[in-house]
């Protein structure tokens, strides 16, 4: 490591204020700080000591997607190898089929390393394009605007790589993360000033650039030329009645077990990253709370409503959790520090309204059964004026109590 730290220091000079190079000094100083604790210190006499900085903040989440990651890489793998037995295909085509061939690696349901490997060789090069065309982006904004790196990317890649199809076409994603992360990010100027959540708002710009390739049901499983239905989507054609008869369980639902986006069909790696990331104080317990009682509220308001033609006013919260995107949204998008509420009360409201749009949305558009992404970001935009409404009352509530001792 000294030979590193005596080659970061005398490339220092020339990326200097100074140096010849000073427009690569964002660079150099992501690199530096990777390995080593920044070398400012305090001047003042007030500040704040603390162990936790944005960096650290960023890579709990990033290891918090980890569980989802491992999982969702197995079900990819799981639903394709299924499909490819039953339709006696013995091997994958391309170059994935060389790679995984390269290892030992076949195409058997029952075998968690052919699951594994299968599925992980489909989330890799989504996570490595959009890795590296989302740190594009940063790099080019950071050394324009003559800034450092902020590590928002890091998160922002791997839920972005999380939330989309395995069969998804690497261009597409390389042109969602930079709609996500130019637009809903940069352009409002940069980590912690934008009001949108990047990786959502990548992904809604591909739903409604490329929805053949985000959507429908040629899409989930990862085997050209077969068509298979999410639960969710059979839950809108008819609700649990159909869900039953076409074989999903709660249980199946649970372990993850289903079609769907990459990371978002397992509960229980969901959960793991949850209780991780509540441990580390990094998400709002408030967040998930709100999310989750707007989610019951409205099922319940929709169950008890009722309808004849519309069978997604009967489908329970429990069922309303466990299929979709909405418990991954729920622990890794709408706690989001940035784009979320501030105060503690306008956080309970913002997750309530996320989670009663959620299923608003589900239940009735039928155009769009999935719902919590819009909702998110329908919840982002109104997350200035919560925390606007929460602020006014505790003044107003301190008025009246100052009256009072009067």
């Amino acid at each position: 490591m000294s030979f590193l730290r005596r080659t970061l220091d005398n490339i220092y000079p020339h990326v200097a204020d100074n140096g010849k190079y000073k427009q690569f000094y964002a660079l150099y100083e992501a690199v530096d700080t990777i390995f080593y604790s920044p070398a400012d210190t305090t001047q003042g006499s007030n500040h704040v000591r603390d162990g936790i900085d944005l960096k650290r903040v960023m890579i709990y989440v990033w290891l918090a997607a980890i569980p989802c990651v491992l999982m969702g890489s197995y079900n990819v793998g799981l639903q394709a190898n299924t499909v490819l037995q039953s339709m006696g295909i013995a091997e994958v085509a391309g170059w994935r089929g060389d790679v995984l061939a390269l290892f030992g690696v076949g195409v058997d349901p029952s075998s968690i390393w052919d699951n594994f490997w299968h599925g992980f060789w489909y989330w890799l090069p989504i996570y490595a394009v959009v890795f590296v065309v989302g740190g594009f982006w940063e790099v080019l904004f950071a050394s324009v605007r003559g800034h450092e790196i902020n590590e928002g990317f890091f998160v922002t890649s791997i839920l972005f790589s999380l939330i989309v199809p395995a069969s998804l076409p690497l261009w597409q994603a390389a042109l969602g993360i930079s709609f996500g992360i130019v637009i809903g990010k940069e352009v409002f100027g940069g980590t912690g000033k934008n009001f949108l959540n990047p990786a959502l708002t990548g992904r809604a710009f591909l739903y409604f650039a490329y929805p053949a390739q985000i959507s429908g049901d040629a899409v989930w499983v990862a085997v050209d030329g077969y068509t298979g239905a999410t639960a969710l989507s059979v839950a809108a054609s008819g609700g649990v009645e159909a869900l039953q008869n076409a074989g999903f369980s709660l249980q199946q639902s649970l372990t993850g077990y289903i079609a769907g986006s990459i990371g978002e069909t397992s509960l229980i790696a969901i959960g793991i990253g949850a209780i991780f990331l509540l441990a580390t104080k990094v998400a709002s317990w408030r967040i998930m709370l709100g999310v989750l009682a707007g989610v019951i509220a409205t099922s319940l308001l929709f169950n008890a409503i009722g309808s004849d033609s519309n069978p997604m006013f009967g489908l329970p919260a429990q069922w309303h959790l466990v299929i979709g995107g909405l418990a991954f949204g729920m622990v890794y998008m709408a706690t989001d520090p940035v784009s979320a509420s501030m105060t503690d009360t306008g956080r309970f409201w913002y997750g309530f309204l996320i989670g009663l749009m959620t299923v608003l949305i589900r239940v009735v558009n039928p155009a769009f059964p999935e719902g919590i992404m819009l909702a998110i970001l329908f919840a982002n935009i109104f997350a200035p004026l919560i925390d606007w409404f929460v602020v006014e009352a505790n003044v107003k509530r301190r008025e009246r109590r100052y009256a009072q001792a009067q």
